[in-house]
């Protein structure tokens, strides 16, 4: 049979080789991982985790309990080992780059006061789960309760204790409202010196990128991360320890769960007037890395990626993420300070009255820094325990289960701190719609960088207010 002149010629298909090379296997597999959402991969991590955890304590397997430990130990080490030098070089960078900003000062205004109306609304959430559970009605003190924390929130070490007395000791020892105080006010000091201070801003930003580049490293391996962490949380503690602190526990996961999926939301809607499941589909990532990692300030580079990627401009978000990454914490300052309160002034059989709960939202909305983005609540707690005069003994009582309320209260925060930034600016008319409304995935390659800006001679520009 003559082949037709018009039809092209095919080569004929080589025969497919049943045999594959475990090296072409084992490449094809990290690709395909690769190509797999970043939330996905997180996913399947947690759901491991639970299942290794839960195997780990039915069948007193202490290996994996080990094992699981171990892996979940060392990804918050290295996630909290770029903590100091991130949380400086981030406030600094954010600090001058204000000078990019139209309007600044009134967009850092904005930003605080919409931090404020939040926290109040999540305290006021808060107070009224605990008024209607009673969480402590019927709890029976244990007979050995946790340790008590070593140190008390107290208002006059928490405001003294803002300014170091020591740099070293500030980044050494990780705290983070004396590395937030040093970079502000070094910050300002730039911005007064003009061009001349042009060379120190050039270094403070190669450094803030290749510390980002390096945790960048340690987030991708966050699914490994997750595993470790969920693992070790279900083998550990499981449902015997929960227990008798169920209603406890349930309140802080309800109170939590209607502030990021019914007060977060409505703001989007009625305030910024946009589509608050776009919001979930590009804050996803970040509010899974905080759940499992426990930490708003190592979950910052991904905080400010998603916050940038769903159109809240790059210099704008640089300064608010950071700052709400040390001073925005609705979960872990307002909802669960209230209902611990409760908590507290019921186990031991004290009276709270009107003064007391509006003494408790004062704390809650104004203390929030007291947490300074780090895992953990307890200062913030002893803050609250201290002024309404309850026992500071009742925080030995929660300390057990501290872990598990943390990873719900951590990623409460960090989706406070990515709505806050999108409702400036859609009030600001300044949010990318386009961006907004197609959010990408994070492993996505990233838009080109904007160029650097310098810094102008103090005598050619106006003063910025920080």
């Amino acid at each position: 049979m003559r082949r037709s002149a018009a039809a092209p010629y095919r080569h004929p298909r080589p025969p497919r080789c049943p045999f594959r090379s475990p090296a072409l296997s084992a490449v094809d597999s990290l690709k395909s991982l690769k190509r797999t959402p970043f939330w996905a991969q997180i996913a399947a991590g947690l759901v491991l985790g639970v299942v290794f955890g839960f195997i780990a304590k039915e069948y007193s397997v202490s290996w994996l309990t080990e094992t699981l430990d171990q892996i979940g130990t060392i990804f918050v080490q290295l996630l909290k080992l770029a903590v100091p030098p991130l949380v400086f070089t981030a406030i600094l960078v954010s600090v001058v780059n204000l000078r990019n900003v139209n309007n600044a000062a009134r967009l850092a205004a904005r930003t605080l006061l919409w931090f404020l109306i939040t926290s109040l609304i999540a305290v006021a959430i808060g107070l009224t789960i605990g008024l209607v559970t009673n969480p402590g009605d019927g709890f029976k003190l244990p007979a050995d309760p946790g340790k008590a924390p070593k140190t008390n929130g107290d208002w006059l070490d928490f405001l003294t204790g803002i300014i170091p007395t020591n740099i070293v000791t500030a980044f050494s020892e990780v705290k983070v409202l004396q590395i937030v105080f040093l970079a502000v006010v070094l910050g300002s000091a730039i911005l007064s010196v003009g061009a001349k201070a042009e060379p120190l801003v050039k270094g403070a930003e190669l450094v803030l990128e290749i510390i980002q580049k390096a945790l960048w490293w340690v987030i991708k391996l966050s699914p490994l991360g997750t595993l470790g962490l969920i693992g070790t949380s279900v083998a550990t503690y499981g449902w015997d320890l929960i227990k008798p602190l169920g209603t406890f526990t349930a309140d802080i996961y309800i109170g939590c769960a209607l502030v990021m999926f019914v007060v977060y939301p409505l703001l989007l809607a009625l305030v910024g007037k946009v589509n608050p499941l776009n919001y979930f589909k590009g804050a996803w990532p970040a509010i899974q890395l905080a759940f499992v990692s426990r930490s708003s300030v190592g979950t910052m580079p991904v905080t400010q990626k998603v916050t940038e990627r769903l159109g809240v401009p790059k210099d704008y978000a640089s300064f608010a993420v950071p700052f709400g990454a040390t001073t925005k914490m609705d979960g872990c300052a307002a909802i669960y300070p209230a209902i611990a309160a409760i908590f507290v002034a019921e186990v031991y059989g004290v009276n709270l009255g009107i003064k007391e709960y509006l003494l408790i939202a004062f704390v809650s909305v104004i203390g929030s820094a007291a947490t300074a983005g780090l895992t953990g609540a307890i200062i913030m707690l002893t803050l609250t325990l201290s002024t309404v005069n309850l026992p500071l003994a009742g925080v030995a009582l929660l300390l057990a289960i501290d872990p598990i309320l943390d990873m719900m209260r951590t990623a409460t925060n960090v989706a406070g701190q990515v709505v806050v930034p999108i409702l400036v600016s859609a009030r600001e008319k300044t949010l990318d719609l386009e961006k907004y409304n197609n959010p990408r995935d994070l492993e996505a390659p990233d838009e080109p960088a904007t160029p650097h800006v310098p810094l102008q001679k103090t005598a050619e520009r106006e003063p910025v207010s920080v």
